[in-house]
């Protein structure tokens, strides 16, 4: 007996159709309400596609960091990391991109999914400075889908909880996790010096 759902049909012989709440609230434009969670949100997760495959990257900043432009686009500004910038290379080759926004203490996510593109206009880049720092590039999102998502998930996890919030030293530091991968990567001093580094290159 086969156990793997491996068409749109059997899924929905499976689950059904969504009907109700679970559809009014998509629509193709950023709404008033909908603003209102992007205004307030200091955390947003941003997936792309591209040849080698999926990303997933977490974004912060103080709320309103996410600047809604219009009722169909939103800009954030693409801050100092490690260079790696996955996200850009994602959007460069393929524009689709989707964006989950968390806020504290609340359990509904709202979910943009859209295009975006990468603008590096000086003055744009410069109206999002922050601590002295100007962002290398600007993504610009233009949103095709906006809908609220319901809390079970954080209500599940108990994700604001903070009586399940763990310490760091719960879990291998960074240092320790590199080491293992390379071996005569020196852990402990990475760590150490983690904090001052990170004063150093937040933004």
């Amino acid at each position: 007996m086969r156990h793997e759902v491996t068409t749109e049909a059997e899924l929905e012989a499976l689950y059904g159709l969504p009907s109700g709440a679970a559809v009014y609230k998509e629509i193709d434009h950023i709404s008033a309400h909908y603003r209102a969670f992007i205004e307030v949100s200091p955390f947003v997760v941003i997936a792309t596609s591209g040849p080698e495959g999926l990303d997933c990257t977490p974004r912060g900043d103080p709320a309103g960091f996410v600047r809604v432009v219009d009722d169909r686009t939103v800009m954030l500004p693409d801050r100092r990391g490690n260079n790696r910038i996955d996200t850009l290379r994602n959007l460069v080759r393929d524009p689709r991109i989707s964006l989950l926004f968390l806020i504290p203490g609340i359990g509904r996510t709202l979910r943009i999914n859209g295009r975006a593109a990468i603008n590096i206009d000086p003055a744009l880049c410069a109206s999002f400075t922050m601590e002295g720092k100007v962002p290398q590039s600007v993504i610009v999102v233009t949103a095709e889908r906006v809908y609220t998502q319901c809390p079970k998930a954080l209500v599940r996890s108990k994700l604001w909880d903070a009586s399940r919030h763990l310490p760091e030293t719960a879990l291998p530091s960074s240092g320790t996790m590199i080491k293992a991968l390379k071996a005569d990567f020196d852990g402990e001093t990475y760590d150490a010096n983690y904090p001052q580094r990170l004063k150093e290159t937040i933004y």
